[in-house]
């Protein structure tokens, strides 16, 4: 049997004490067997090992192994500038992985640093890590609750539980056991570490501390919720992996046959300079073929997302995050505040006289019955507004404030107006709150609560001006109203006085009977206008949402049909019901559960896992601790702003509107990212398929080697890095949010990059084969510089060719990407400092390269490109057809 299904004096026999609590002697006893009230740190990696494990790449080993060639072999420039960027790069992926890891220090921060106990007998205040179990803990409004517990006194006590349960309003407690067995929210005779007392007071024993309670489960699940690989690394991990061991067995085929040359008597002169002269030639494949800027490119391409989504309201932690929002099939969003706007509001009202339109907004309107109604709920109502703006109070309450002022009567007026002169506080046994005021000229006590308790309290109705006696036909109208109001998940409130004698100055609970009803309320936390929009755009582009609440299954279910969230057969489910579902059960309900209600933190994990295991990319937004598991094993967390700080570091992204709507928005900048990183992935291996095309040309006819490794290398990172980056400003493709999301398993050459890659990098290679070609008529010295020309041109003007592979370059508009054009003239520039005296030999380009040879390189490079543009067009007509 759990605790709250026990009595408090069953509780505390288990545990050994009375309400004296324990004695000093017996604290130190259980300190020993439990160990301090704190979570325990896992330790973390330290930076050299972080350091190091960025060096496990595939293509990062392969470029470190080339490096340490040309040092070798003397050359000592190239292999400074490998190192240098592989260096960069590493202490970038350090940095961004520490960040990353603060999630636990948050939640040690919210732990609460003092608490008052008894202890022999005696009132103390300790620190929260010095409780153990069995230690009775007094709470007052305001305290954080040290350790989890059961509830021995309560006095209206009052707890926010948001961070733990999702719940959008502090929980009335309880002492009494509860029989039926039910889930964390429902278990009103407990309290929760870190959380909150809203109102009252309470005392209670503490049955479970650190690791033990919630909070510190939450910790646990947080060490062992799995950090999730976005699909880009993923395909980028795998494609290096394949790639370096295809370069490695080129390079040792090339070296091989090389070497094979040398030693069957092929080669004339000094054998070890012609072994070395191989060696060379393998290593400028390897350079060739591996893009050593592509690392940098993307992470500046996730950046350039990074600030467009910032205008959107959507800040992104971890640059990888943007990417797999374009990449999300599934949405698990919370309901309060992100679907809906987190403030209750009064959307319908009813009097006895059988009023149910829209409320009148001008106060001369109102008839004497609307006007009662809205005085009572002003009147017998503790919130405020205070000179800020600042909603102070419960939000229901506030509710009936903002009604008031909305309907064009201050609320503040009437209460200047009806001073309160005594009252009877809620409770939550007697499901009323009434207050004494001189209303109308006399003495009269002003209550408001559930209906069902004010219905079985009043007398008398206030019907077309007059108080008449409550009759069994009004009862049953009241009572189908209410019903249809709770339908509806409308939460109801009910309102109505009594006249008392003029020399009343307090209220009695004996009072709270013979009541003469008004009315009531109804109201709701309503859906975000915009939120109906961002779910259907989320429908045409294939993304599934899910709601996760820990709001009651009605209420939820409700606001899941307005807003289109759930489809005819789609069902809600409870945290109980997920948890009666075996893993088959779940696997073959799931894609039928559009809402879930009152879940755990453990729920949570196991319906993102559950998306995962079917290969869905999902989405999880949350604000509270009980989030942030989920959070962190979702492929993307989305936490609110107004959430708690364990959230937002156990997230990717954050919200800095708490809107669902900038979720949808963020996922099409992310579709655009994404497409802009295949272009500037197609652009760079275009490139060096070229160039490898060129290099094993030669090779087969023993031609010299058409480039120097520093001419690759200035190519690759200095030269190929500005249009790349260019690529990543285009704008979206029209087409960007009427797209299913990608497939899991579609590789990054998916969706015709690979025929462009193929076409553009052959084009190149032909281009460069005869630029060598014509070279090598005048000395193998001309023909390097030629080879070296037709490809840093033919690779700068494809940019214009890489910017759409589904529309030219002057259908995507050649002028339209003003970074495109910079980039290229750049580079134009940068290729003219390698032709300048000086410059020219460090880039192994003779004296005699003049204006004819130039002329001639170029203008291959330009019908290469000029062909790309040509076969593009073709390639459309035929996909048209």
């Amino acid at each position: 049997m759990e605790n709250y299904q026990r009595t408090a004096e069953e509780v505390l026999k288990e545990w050994q004490v009375d309400e004296n609590g324990l004695t000093e002697e017996e604290v130190l006893k259980r300190r020993e067997k439990y160990g301090l009230n704190e979570l325990k740190q896992k330790k973390k990696d330290p930076l050299w090992k972080l350091f190091l494990e960025t060096f496990r790449d595939p293509m990062v080993i392969v470029l470190v192994a080339a490096a340490l060639v040309q040092l070798v072999l003397g050359e000592v420039m190239e292999s400074v500038i490998i190192f240098i960027v592989l260096i960069v790069n590493s202490i970038i992926s350090v940095v961004q992985t520490r960040k990353a890891e603060s999630s636990l220090d948050a939640l040690r921060e919210m732990s609460a640093p003092l608490a008052k106990v008894i202890r022999g007998g005696a009132k103390n205040t300790v620190h929260a890590n010095e409780l153990v179990p069995g230690d009775i803990v007094l709470l007052d409004a305001g305290d954080y609750i040290p350790a989890d517990g059961r509830l021995l006194e309560s006095g209206s006590l009052k707890v926010d539980e948001g961070m733990l349960t999702g719940e959008s309003e502090a929980v009335q407690k309880m002492v009494d056991p509860i029989a039926e067995k039910v889930g964390i929210g429902d278990r009103i005779n407990l309290v929760y570490s870190g959380a909150l007392v809203a109102y009252g007071r309470g005392k209670y024993v503490v049955t479970a501390t650190a690791l033990d309670t919630e909070i510190g489960k939450i910790a646990d699940l947080l060490e062992t919720a799995e950090a999730k690989q976005t699909p880009l690394q993923r395909k980028l991990e795998s494609f290096s992996k394949k790639m370096g061991f295809a370069i490695l067995a080129l390079c040792i085929l090339i070296f091989a046959v090389e070497a094979g040359r040398v030693l069957l008597g092929q080669e004339s002169g000094d054998m070890t300079t012609a072994i070395l002269n191989a060696f060379m030639f393998a290593v400028a494949v390897a350079v060739a073929a591996i893009p050593e800027a592509l690392s940098s490119i993307v992470t500046i391409v996730l950046a350039v997302g990074t600030n467009k989504m910032a205008k959107q309201h959507a800040i992104i932690r971890k640059l990888p995050a943007v990417e797999t929002l374009g990449s999300t099939s599934v949405i698990c969003t919370d309901k309060t505040g992100t679907l809906t706007q987190n403030k209750m509001t009064v959307v319908d009202y009813y009097l006895p006289d059988g009023t149910k339109e829209n409320f009148p907004d001008q106060p001369e309107n109102w008839t004497d019955g609307e006007r009662r109604l809205i005085y009572i709920a002003v009147l017998c109502n503790d919130s405020n507004i205070n000179e800020e703006g600042k909603e102070l109070g419960d939000p229901t309450e506030v509710a009936l404030i903002a009604f008031s002022n909305k309907n064009n009567q201050d609320y503040n007026e009437i209460r200047e107006a009806f001073i309160r002169e005594g009252e009877i506080p809620f409770d939550s046994d007697r499901k009323l709150m009434s207050t004494l005021h001189t209303f109308d000229g006399h003495k009269a006590m002003l209550t408001k609560g559930g209906p069902d308790v004010m219905f079985s309290r009043a007398g008398y109705v206030y019907q077309n001006g007059e108080e008449v006696p409550m009759t069994e036909e009004i009862l049953a109208e009241l009572q189908k109203t209410n019903e249809e109001f709770s339908n509806q998940a409308l939460r109801v409130l009910a309102y109505g006085y009594k006249r008392l004698p003029e020399d009343r100055t307090e209220l009695e609970l004996e009072d709270e009977k013979d009541l003469v009803l008004v009315g009531l309320t109804a109201m709701i936390d309503p859906p975000r206008e915009a939120v109906y929009d961002s779910i259907e755009e989320a429908k045409k582009a294939g993304i599934r949402t899910v709601m996760i609440t820990g709001d009651h299954k009605t209420t939820a279910q409700a606001i899941g049909r307005d807003i289109g969230l759930m489809a005819e057969d789609d069902i809600a489910v409870t945290g109980q019901e997920l948890d009666a579902m075996s893993e088959q059960e779940l696997d073959e309900k799931l894609t039928h559960i559009s809402v879930y209600a009152r879940v755990s933190p453990e729920n949570k994990i196991r319906i993102v896992r559950a998306w995962q295991k079917k290969k869905q990319i999902t989405a999880m937004t949350g604000d509270g601790v009980n989030d942030a598991p989920a959070l962190k094993q979702a492929d993307i967390g989305v936490a609110m702003g107004s959430g708690t700080d364990v959230a937002k570091d156990a997230s990717a992204m954050i919200l800095t509107d708490d809107n669902f709507v900038s979720i949808v928005d963020a996922v099409g900048v992310g579709r655009t990212v994404f497409d802009n990183i295949k272009k500037a992935i197609g652009y760079l291996f275009a490139g060096n398929l070229g160039a490898i095309i060129a290099i094993l040309f030669a090779l087969v006819l023993d031609w010299v080697n058409p480039f120097t490794a520093l001419q690759l290398l200035f190519i690759n990172l200095v030269n190929d890095s500005l249009p790349a980056i260019a690529l990543g400003m285009e704008k979206a493709e029209p087409d960007v949010m009427k797209r299913k999301p990608r497939d899991i398993d579609e590789g990054i050459f998916a969706g015709g990059t690979m025929r462009a890659v193929a076409t553009r990098g052959l084009l190149i290679g032909i281009a460069v084969i005869i630029s060598q070609a014509i070279g090598l008529s005048i000395s193998p010295e001309m023909s390097i510089a030629m080879a070296f020309t037709t490809l840093i041109l033919a690779r700068t003007l494809q940019t214009f060719a890489a910017r759409s592979n589904t529309q030219t370059a002057f259908g995507a508009g050649f002028f339209s990407n003003r970074y495109v054009i910079g980039a290229v003239l750049l580079c134009f520039v940068l290729y003219g400092i390698t032709v300048l005296p000086g410059a020219r030999e460090i880039f192994s380009i003779p004296a005699s390269f003049g204006l004819h040879e130039w002329s001639i390189a170029a203008g291959l490079a330009l019908a290469a490109v000029i062909m790309m543009e040509i076969v593009k067009k073709i390639s459309l007509l035929f996909d048209k057809k």
